[in-house]
Parts: C-alpha cells; structure tokens; sequence
C-alpha cells in the first residue's frame, strides 16, 4: 500500500510545529511506514527570526539545522515552491541550481511565513531584514565606536554615538534594549563614557504597545529609558543621509546610525504559487485554517488570514503559530476520518518583550485583570517563550 504523503512548506515557527504535531498526531501511521512527512524549505535550517536583533548586538548563533530539530521521520526538501496544483494535488519546487521538481501530497501544509517589511531604497540606514543585515548593523555600530574613540570632534562623536531604530513595535522594542547594553559595553572598553551613547526609539504611534493597556506602555517605556532607551513618540524616520536622519515632523537628528524596524508583511511568493489570498495578500482559509477551493490544502501562521468566530483576527507571533499547529493536526485527522473539525479559538493575551540581556517583561490578562512580571522573571519567560517556539523546550 503506498503511504500517504503530507508536504509542509515553510520552516518558520508555524512550518515546524505543524512537522512536530502531525508527528505527534500520526506517530502510529509514520511508524508503521502508512505516512510520509516532507517538509520543503529554501534552507537548510530553521531561523530564530524573532531573535534577529541578537547577532545585531553580540556574537550569537540563531540558526538551527532542521535536521537537528527533525533528527529522523521527516524528508527534508530544499528549494522554492513556485506553483501549488491543488487540482491534481502536486506542486512544484525549484532547487538552488533552479532544476524543478514535481512532488504529489495528499495533504499539504502552507506555512510560508512573512518577510520583514523594507523602506525605500533611498531612504538609507540598514534594514533589520535578516542575519546579514544584522552583522551589518554591529560591524557599522562597532566601526562608529572606533571612530568616536579617535576623533577630538565632540559634535561629531555625539553624533556617531547616536543610534535611531525606526520602529517601535516588539522588535523594535527589543532592538533598542538590546542595543543599549552592548553598544555601551563597547564604549566602556574603548575609553568612551557609556552615558554619551544614545538610543532612540522612533514610534510613529502616541504610546508603546497599542495591542494592551496603557499602563503596559508606560511601563515599557520606563524600563527602557533606565536602560539608556529615549522613546520618540509621534514620529516616523522618513530618510537617512550622510549621518543625517530627516523625521515626519520637519526636524532632523545627526546619527551615526538608523536601524529600521517595520514590522512583517506577507511572502511576497504567495502572490504567483496559485493559491487564493485575501486583498491584502494572506492565504485565505476558513475557520479549520483549509484554503479555500484547495481540497487537502490548510494553511497556517504569518502567511495565513486566521480569524476566530468574532471576527478577530489571530495575531502574527510565534506563540499564535504553534497553538494553531497542534489544532491543525487534529483538523487534518477529523478531515481523513469525516468527523467534524475543530474550528479555530484565539490566543489568550498575553505579549512578552525582551529588555537586554536578562531583562524583559510580560503582560497578560486573565479573570479581567491585567498582569506585569518585569526584570529578571520576565527575561525569564521571554526566553521560555523563545526557546519553545524553536521547539528547544
């Protein structure tokens, strides 16, 4: 009897928890040699891709090969999908050589993910897009601190000692904290007063964290400023040039650096694999995460529009990506047996940020009150939740 086969595409947080689960909700199929279990990727590892803002500030590895995560029982592919023919249940994927490969499935997992949203190529600074550019960013920040060390020119050592991110959501957040540890360490070592290094944190929105209370905000922004961390609000970086970063508001600042930090936007390659998406260019599934008009096909994670009996939409971090992937295989196993699917619930609340090395902080809600662990506790559970995302834990 030929063993069925099911395809995830994508090795993101959602890719590899849909992996873990099916392997979890199918061991005695996989066992018994009745399943197989491809997993399809452009790499050859798994990114940490919420910890990019790590090797911006120090040496650190975020990569983990999938063959570390997925030692045996899953087939890992690597190339590109460039088209899903969900009619004949079979998709195409093209190598790094560019030689193309047609794999059948019988159910396919869509977990393509989200790419970091760029600026304008003329708008300057380094984008946080991935790890080069966040070895970019500590060479350019390392390479200033020398300079400063060197030069007699106080206005242009305040200048070179200035670092702008451009973007305070949670990765921006955690950019700037992390930053403000390290980038002082540097100072401290070269002779620099660690007090004359500045870190601005450019939020386009009236207060940190929409998403919660206000006070979770404030308190955000508290922590950060006794970490050296002063939050710009109301204002957007709109250009950086020759050490000179033009805001929305008329004004200009003299930095040595801008980091940008724009949050995610959908896989651009959504866009011509053939699957139906949403206007605004997310996979379109109903509430068992099915894509629409793809027998067999589901999708999950960033890549997906995923909305509870409400109508609110799911949210796009890791900790949504892998409650939605144990549901999935019990949405996969009711779909072979024609039971009745789980449909999807939310997330509880609950927003976790990292501080700088051992600090962080976490809010949640629960019994309709709000509650903040902060510093080392909540370094603590950041990192918890880090690690299990990368299924570490």
């Amino acid at each position: 009897m030929k063993p069925k086969t099911f395809v995830v595409v994508g090795g993101g947080y959602a890719g590899i928890h849909a992996v873990r689960s099916l392997q979890k909700g199918f061991r005695e199929e996989l066992r018994r040699g009745l399943l197989k279990l491809v997993l399809i990727d452009k790499q050859a590892y798994h990114l940490r891709k919420v910890l990019l803002f790590k090797p911006a500030a120090a040496r650190e590895e975020i990569k983990i090969p999938f063959r570390q995560l997925f030692p045996e029982g899953v087939e890992l592919v690597r190339g590109a999908v460039t088209r899903i023919e969900s009619a004949d249940k079979s998709l195409l994927c093209q190598d790094e050589n560019g030689a193309e490969r047609r794999i059948g499935y019988d159910v396919l997992v869509l977990a393509a993910g989200s790419v970091v949203r760029q600026p304008e190529p003329e708008a300057g600074g380094i984008a946080l897009t991935g790890v080069d550019a966040a070895i970019e960013i500590r060479e350019a920040w390392l390479a200033n601190l020398k300079q400063a060390a060197g030069t007699q020119d106080e206005r242009e050592r305040r200048r070179l000692l200035t670092i702008a991110v451009a973007g305070a959501g949670i990765s921006g957040i955690e950019t700037a904290a992390e930053l403000a540890h390290y980038v002082r360490v540097g100072a401290s070592v070269l002779g620099l007063d660690p007090a004359e290094v500045k870190i601005r944190l450019l939020n386009a929105h009236d207060r940190l964290f929409g998403q919660g209370p206000a006070k979770v905000g404030q308190r955000l922004e508290a922590e950060l400023a006794e970490r050296g961390v002063a939050v710009i609000h109301g204002c957007r970086a709109v250009r950086e040039k020759e050490g000179v970063l033009a805001l929305s508001s008329g004004e200009s600042m003299p930095v040595g650096l801008c980091i940008w930090s724009l949050g995610l936007q959908p896989n651009p390659m959504l866009r011509s694999i053939g699957v139906p998406l949403t206007p605004d260019g997310y996979v379109a599934v109903d509430a068992s995460y099915r894509v629409q008009g793809a027998h067999g096909v589901y999708s999950i994670g960033d890549c997906a529009h995923i909305r509870d009996a409400s109508g609110k939409t799911d949210g796009k971090t890791c900790k949504e990506a892998s409650a939605q992937a144990v549901r999935l295989a019990k949405v996969i196993e009711a779909d072979i047996e024609g039971r009745s699917a789980p449909a999807h619930k939310p997330y509880a609340d609950v927003f976790c940020f990292g501080l700088g090395p051992e600090q962080g902080l976490v809010w949640t809600r629960q019994w309709g009150l709000d509650f903040i662990i902060a510093r080392r506790l909540g370094w603590r559970i950041r990192k918890l939740t880090w690690d299990v995302a990368s299924l570490l834990k």
